[in-house]
């Protein structure tokens, strides 16, 4: 019997979903890579490598609890349809575009929770019942709090080694430098671990949307794509975003980037296994500028931070705005 292809709404659902994870993986997987780089550590292409094989194998050890939280923490899936999804996916992947083209580092989380939500605001007609608020709770306190936990903690981090190295000769520099090969494979597996689930996440509410699942229950085939998808993203496309990251705050020595790499891996990692969305952007961005500010407060550019921070804040009611668009200029074209 020959092969019976799915409904083209399902191929579309699928490619839009793969290509948020493609483009998150070229706009936020420069974050686990870019003080490696930056502090010569290794050179662009092992640092790609490594964390490539690491993203890849992030939801395979710690899971996809994220994705559990995307699919189904926002909205019951019984309240939405999939042009509702594909209107979400739509509008995060432009707004993931737009930031990537210039090398902005916008938080992805954001984008996608945003345009889930106003897409489903605009399909219940502003009808606030069908949000899941203990969900949206949990989200916001994730996305929120992880910055200002990455600066507490990357600045501890980082007094304390200064604490236990007095006295240490440049040397210790080389130290660093190998133990930044520990550090970026664990965070560039906390960042698979978030990141990729995020797709999977909203590719398995359409799924269920569009009665192609039972039940949410996140398929092995989507777990698998979802991560190649943001492995071929970071590989490559994340170049742009590594400058951002890596030298705009102040010049990142090795001392630094093993430092907030530490500290910002343990915070992924954390949130991945509890299932809370984070945007490592402001994780590893906020630990860079933690790990400055404990050598000398003056060390770091704030009003660069200052400038990602509004960009952070200017995301979701954006993508909301977005979400509903395109939902409305869908439902239009072809019918709720």
């Amino acid at each position: 019997m020959p092969a019976v292809l799915p409904p083209l709404s399902i191929i579309v659902l699928v490619v839009l979903g793969l290509l948020f994870s493609f483009l998150n993986g070229a706009k936020d997987g420069a974050n686990a890579l870019a003080t490696m780089v930056t502090s010569r550590a290794t050179s662009p292409i092992w640092a790609l490598v490594i964390g490539g094989a690491a993203e890849f194998s992030g939801p395979f050890i710690f899971g996809v609890a994220v994705a559990r939280t995307i699919g189904s923490g926002v909205v019951d899936p019984a309240n939405v349809t999939i042009t509702v999804v594909i209107a979400a996916i739509l509008a995060a992947c432009a707004w993931n575009l737009g930031m990537w083209w210039l090398s902005l580092p916008t938080s992805s989380s954001h984008a996608l929770v945003g345009a889930l939500v106003g897409a489903v605001l605009f399909h219940s007609r502003l009808d606030l019942a069908v949000l899941h608020v203990a969900g949206l709770i949990k989200i916001a306190i994730g996305l929120f709090a992880a910055p200002l936990i990455g600066i507490a903690l990357a600045f501890v981090v980082t007094r304390a080694a200064m604490l236990l190295l007095r006295g240490a000769t440049r040397h210790v520099n080389w130290f660093f430098k190998r133990c930044q090969l520990l550090t970026t494979f664990g965070l560039a597996l906390s960042f698979g671990a978030n990141d990729a689930p995020k797709s999977m996440g909203i590719i398995t509410l359409g799924l269920v949307a569009a009665r192609s699942l039972p039940a949410f229950q996140v398929p092995l085939w989507v777990i698998v794509a979802a991560a190649v998808a943001v492995t071929l993203g970071t590989v490559l496309g994340s170049r742009r975003m590594i400058r951002t990251i890596g030298t705009r705050f102040y010049r990142v020595r090795p001392f630094h980037a093993f430092n907030s790499q530490l500290a910002s891996g343990l915070i992924v990692v954390f949130a991945s296994l509890s299932g809370s969305p984070v945007s490592t952007s402001q994780v590893v961005s906020s630990a860079v500028a933690g790990a400055g500010a404990a050598e000398r407060l003056t060390k770091v550019r704030w009003g660069v931070l200052g400038e990602m921070a509004w960009g952070w804040l200017l995301t979701i009611p954006a993508t909301m705005l977005a979400g509903g668009l395109v939902c409305w200029l869908l439902s239009a074209a072809f019918g709720r």
